[in-house]
Order: C-alpha cells, then sequence, then structure tokens
C-alpha cells in the first residue's frame, strides 16, 4: 500500500525565477496531485489607475512587467485609442511594430537561458544571456532604458528611428542570424537536455483548448493561434505572421517543455524576419498624431465608455479593459488579464506523473509572470478564514465600488 505526502516548493527556491508555491502530492518521488498559489505580490496597480488621468496610467501600466512592459503599455493605450477614436500614423505603427518584436526577441533569448539553467545547463545559461545582451543594447540606444522604454504615447510614440537606430538594429539582426543557431543546435541536439525536457510537464491540445491555453503555451500543444496573424494590428497587417507550431519542425507536437522550447527559439528567427520587414517598409511621415500631452489630455476627457486592446506578448494574448466617463480627469476603471492567467491554470495538469526534480522546470516552462496575473491576496490565519459565495463576492464588489466613487456604480 503506498503513501502518499505533500511537499512545498516555493515561494523562494533556487529553480523558480517567479514567487510561485506548489503544494506537490507525492507518491515516492512521482508526483500525483498539486495545487498552486502564485504568490504574494499585489500591487494594487488597477486601483492606483483611478486616481491618475490616461496618460499618467501609460507610465503605471508599463510598470506591471519588466520583460513584457511595452506589450501591457501598447495594450492599454490602444483600449483608450479604440475608445476615443484616435488614430495613429502609418509610421507610428511601423515603430510600435519594431518595439514589439524587440521585446519578443529578448524576452524568448532570456525564457531558454533559463530553462538551460532549470536543467543544469550552465554554460548554455550563459551564451544565452550573453545574447540577450545585444537586443539590449538597440532598446537602449531607442530609448535610453533596457527596460520600460517610455517609447508608447497616445496616436503613436514619443521617439523616432534614428538612421543610427537602423543601423544598430540591422547589425543586431546580424548578429543574431550568425550566432543563435550554435545556440539552438547546442541545447537541442545534446541528449541530455532532450532526455530533461521530452514528455515534461505535457499539456495535449484537447487539454490546451478546454483551458484556454495562449501564446506559446498553446501553440507548442499543437494550435495554430496567433493574434498578430488572426487580428492583425499595427504594422503586422502589413506583414504576413504564421504561428509556431512544433509539428512543423518536428513532426508532431507533444506539447511539453522541449516543445515550448521549439517554439520560443523558432520564433527567434521569426522575430529576425519581422524587424528586416519594418525596417525595409518604414513609411515616411509623422510618428505621433499629436505630440502635446496637455491637447491629448483635452481630447479625451469628452470620451466616455469602454475600450479594449489586445496584444500578443511574448508570453501570449494581453489583454485590457478600459473606462472612461466624460468630463471626469482620471481613468473611472482599468481591467488587466495578462497571458499568465491563462496558462497557469494548467500547471495542475502539467504536474501529474512527473517527478519532483521536474517541478521548478514545468512551472518555468510557461514563463510566468506573477506581477503581471496577481491582483488579489488572501489575509489572515485559518481561524479568521471566510467562505464567499460568488454572490456575495459581488455585493462586497459593489459595495466598495460605490464607496470610492461616491455612491455612483455601473
Amino acid at each position: 500500500m503506498s503513501t502518499t505526502y505533500t511537499i512545498p516548493i516555493g515561494p523562494v527556491h533556487v529553480g523558480l525565477k517567479e514567487p510561485v508555491t506548489a503544494w506537490l502530492e507525492l507518491d515516492g518521488e512521482k508526483i500525483v496531485g498539486a495545487r498552486v498559489r502564485p504568490g504574494a505580490i499585489h500591487r494594487g496597480i488597477e486601483f492606483m489607475a483611478r486616481e491618475r488621468n490616461p496618460i499618467q496610467v501609460i507610465y503605471l501600466s508599463e510598470r506591471i512587467c519588466g520583460i513584457c512592459s511595452f506589450s501591457h503599455v501598447l495594450a492599454f493605450i490602444r483600449a483608450v485609442e479604440d475608445l476615443a477614436g484616435i488614430k495613429v500614423p502609418p509610421r507610428g505603427q511601423y515603430i510600435r511594430t519594431l518595439v514589439l518584436e524587440l521585446e519578443r526577441l529578448h524576452s524568448h533569448l532570456l525564457w531558454a537561458g533559463v530553462a538551460c539553467y532549470t536543467i543544469g545547463f550552465d554554460s548554455a545559461f550563459h551564451l544565452g544571456l550573453l545574447l540577450r545582451e545585444r537586443v539590449m543594447d538597440v532598446l537602449e540606444l531607442l530609448s535610453g532604458n533596457r527596460v520600460n522604454y517610455g517609447v508608447a504615447t497616445f496616436g503613436g510614440v514619443r521617439w523616432d528611428v534614428t538612421p543610427d537606430l537602423d543601423r544598430a538594429a540591422r547589425d543586431m539582426i546580424r548578429y543574431y542570424r550568425r550566432e543563435f543557431t550554435p545556440f539552438r543546435e547546442i541545447v537541442m541536439e545534446d541528449p541530455i537536455a532532450q532526455a530533461r525536457m521530452r514528455d515534461v510537464g505535457v499539456l495535449t491540445r484537447e487539454e490546451a483548448v478546454r483551458h484556454s491555453a495562449v501564446g506559446p503555451v498553446a501553440r507548442a500543444s499543437g494550435l495554430r493561434i496567433d493574434l498578430r496573424k488572426s487580428s492583425p494590428y499595427e504594422a503586422y497587417a502589413d506583414i504576413p505572421v504564421e504561428p509556431v507550431v512544433p509539428q512543423d519542425y518536428l513532426g508532431h507536437a507533444h506539447g511539453d517543455v522541449l516543445d515550448r522550447f521549439v517554439v520560443r527559439v523558432m520564433e527567434v528567427y521569426q522575430t529576425l524576419d519581422i524587424l528586416e520587414k519594418v525596417l525595409d517598409g518604414m513609411p515616411e511621415g509623422p510618428f505621433v498624431a499629436e505630440p502635446n500631452a496637455n491637447k491629448v489630455l483635452g481630447q479625451l476627457k469628452p470620451a466616455e465608455g469602454v475600450g479594449w486592446g489586445i496584444i500578443e506578448a511574448p508570453r501570449g494574448d494581453d489583454t485590457h479593459i478600459v473606462s472612461l466617463k466624460a468630463g471626469e480627469d482620471n481613468v473611472f476603471w482599468w481591467k488587466v488579464r495578462a497571458p499568465t492567467y491563462a496558462n497557469a491554470v494548467s500547471w495542475p495538469l502539467m504536474f501529474r506523473d512527473n517527478e519532483l526534480a521536474d517541478a521548478p522546470l514545468i512551472i518555468n516552462s510557461i514563463d510566468p509572470c506573477i506581477s503581471c496575473m496577481e491582483r488579489v491576496m488572501v489575509t489572515g490565519g485559518r481561524e479568521g478564514a471566510q467562505v464567499l459565495t460568488k454572490a456575495a463576492l459581488i455585493d462586497l464588489c459593489r459595495a466598495k465600488t460605490a464607496r470610492i466613487s461616491g455612491g455612483v456604480t455601473r
């Protein structure tokens, strides 16, 4: 008769890059059950937005996440532009696409390096981070910052593509075409790396659909989904993008960690192609509709309603919904649904029948961002715990909304 026992992994763990706690039920070394709690880093960003005007929220939204900061800020900006009917000049759209793909490049390179570190392949980890430095240099040349670039604004972007930046970006593309393939081959042709990732953390195609997986996690399970193709925005309407799926390279989609690695590294090549097309097709003309922030605030003040913006971030679908009220200076409400929301619910499925040693790799394989997703925190000990129904939670939310909005509810 076998006996199971439960152990925690995290929230602080040498193999995890995010504060996640997984309570794993073990039968020997095999995981037979799992319960996951994201962490404890709720910052109340959506609430803080209610005390700021839309331009101030631009800089708040950029700080939801450091790795995909431009995806968040652009999703927010597009939501407000959708609500207020603000148009973006073509050059502004192309520059936005340029930054989105630069961000995807550095995000995927970081993830690939962390994946190598998690399986103990330290030399490949250092090589991956060394490769990432080149794209970070280009982002710094564009904006002055390696993260939180301060590039996007309503109606376009704040910075233009200079000849120096164009030259640096093209040099970077040539560098990666020359240097990235050896990194990919070192990892994918190593038998130990393959053994550590193959058939680990499997999420089947049917399970990915049932649990609403997005981004590289969904594509690794064989789903040909990518917002840049199905709902093109910015310059993607001019630049066709085909979803990267493992069956096109390996013949079959297993939906495991190795397939997630394959999807991300092959998207690096795709990103290099997109960057080249963006630079070659960069239109002339203004890069922002209205550079004066005070005039933009004046245009936004009479806007009322709900706007929606969605971006194919490096981790998957990033959705922002914004509500403005006519005559009000500040944002009325704002909701962020980051891709980790969708992908994290599949963790218990990925854990099943795997070894305890694979738990950090499985957690890291979806490229989680707890700062992106965490919106609530439970306080108090077991004695003070309460179980609330959905109806009770809705009543509490309405009461709080009435208090902070002076009795006005929607």
